[in-house]
């Protein structure tokens, strides 16, 4: 088997300066909005019966990210990661707290995020630097070397309906990383692709760090967690359970997901169902 090296993860200077800061942040989703509403439903909420509770994705999230800093966010699905990183990208505005975010922000939230499926790649790189803010003679300038960075050779020219998800990650990750962002923030994109590809979009995560960026990935890779970042955030239901040392993070983490699959497994064998089915479940 064949191995590549990827550089250690920086060192962080006691002179770096904030790139992010979030204090006390949240982010508060209103159901009733987000289910289709029947009259019955109306009147009942009308008259005070079958009220809810507003649902909270995030809740008193607090944390700081200097520049020549890798953070990694984990924790189960559904924890508010992704929602984290689209605060961070102004996509989503928090109901409390404040967040202060410097610098050029770029970032790969969703796969296939923004890209038109008609379009041929070549196109899309092109309609990638509109959405971050090139100008077009710019992105033009950047368009060989974002083409061999992606390595989808005559695909390039094809719609991107045609391509396979970790093709359409290639490319995403080849636009977003060009242009050189003071922030760069990522989701889940780097498990995407061939063994090569990662490697080579992870030591690429590296040389941003390295140039005195900040880098804020959510993954369910605990070995990058641990390899590669600086530091490692917990969110767990919202909230930030804990946040310091990769390793520790990670651990705490694991804990809390063997301890999971346990009661998942206990409470599908007092109801009489197979608790291996339910272990899955919660993968």
């Amino acid at each position: 088997m064949t191995t590549i090296d990827s550089p250690p993860p920086p060192t962080l200077r006691a002179d770096s300066l904030q790139a992010i800061g979030v204090e006390d942040m949240g982010v508060r989703y209103d159901l009733r909005f987000t289910k289709k509403t029947t009259i019955r439903r109306s009147v009942g909420q009308i008259l005070g019966r079958g009220s809810q509770e507003p649902f909270w994705a995030l809740r008193h999230v607090s944390l700081r990210v200097v520049h020549g800093e890798s953070l990694a966010v984990i924790g189960p699905n559904g924890a508010g990661k992704s929602t984290l990183l689209q605060v961070l990208a102004g996509i989503i505005r928090p109901s409390e707290g404040a967040v202060d975010v410097r610098g050029h922000v770029s970032g790969l939230l969703t796969l296939g995020a923004g890209f038109d499926r008609e379009l041929s790649g070549r196109d899309n790189i092109l309609l990638g630097g509109a959405f971050l803010g090139l100008e077009d003679e710019v992105t033009r300038r950047l368009l060989p070397s974002i083409i061999e960075y992606a390595e989808l050779g005559d695909f390039i020219d094809a719609p991107i309906k045609t391509y396979s998800s970790g093709m359409r990650a290639r490319l995403g990750f080849a636009i977003a990383t060009s242009v050189d962002p003071d922030i760069l923030l990522l989701d889940e994109v780097l498990a995407t692709g061939d063994a090569n590809f990662r490697a080579k979009s992870k030591a690429r995560v590296i040389e941003i760090v390295r140039a005195a960026k900040a880098v804020v990935l959510v993954t369910h890779d605990m070995s990058w967690v641990t390899e590669y970042s600086n530091r490692a955030v917990l969110i767990e239901k919202g909230r930030l359970i804990m946040e310091g040392d990769p390793a520790e993070v990670v651990a705490l983490h694991r804990q809390h997901t063997d301890e999971a699959r346990a009661a998942s497994a206990a409470a599908a064998t007092a109801a009489g169902l197979d608790p291996g089915i339910a272990g899955q479940g919660r993968r």
